[in-house]
């Protein structure tokens, strides 16, 4: 987020009269909160923009408490394309070039630690690339389950 986004969102909470929201900046690969902080996790189409997926997911999940939920909206691909398929058609939807395929998705959260992962296609963006919703709920750290922990990124970037 930029400055001028956090000001935007900040003066949206007042006008709103939301008082029970907290904005911060910072990395979505370094996430500036405690581990089994959170209950809730949500996003649009923002994991997409990282290059470095696998520590997102990790931040995500370390920073989640046990139970709790993960819920986004993100670009995702069919299993079919390539890479460079996906890639390819990045040109003509935006910054989609990035985007997981539906299993590397969900293999992804389960690495991170997550159970009862979903990814739903919602609608189609460009030929076998969708708009998606992901859920899933961290019940158990990778370590407990015996998956490794991927550690976050020392520097974080995007597309």
């Amino acid at each position: 987020m930029t400055d001028e986004m956090l000001a935007l969102a900040r003066q949206n909470a007042r006008d709103a009269g939301v008082a029970n929201v907290h904005f911060l900046k910072g990395l979505i690969e370094q996430i500036p909160l405690p581990a089994d902080s959170v209950d809730v996790v949500i996003s649009n189409c923002v994991i997409n923009l990282s290059t470095d997926k696998a520590a997102v997911l990790a931040e995500i999940s370390r920073v989640l408490r046990p139970g709790g939920r993960l819920g986004v909206r993100d670009i995702v691909a069919e299993n079919r394309l390539t890479a460079g398929e996906r890639a390819e058609r990045g040109s003509h939807v935006g910054c989609v070039a990035g985007a997981l395929a539906k299993t590397e998705y969900e293999a992804g959260l389960e690495a991170a630690g997550f159970e009862q992962v979903t990814v739903e296609f919602m609608h189609e963006v460009a030929d076998g690339m969708h708009g998606a919703i992901v859920k899933a709920v961290r019940t158990a750290t990778p370590a407990a389950k015996g998956l490794p922990v991927v550690q976050p990124a020392a520097r974080a970037g995007c597309c």
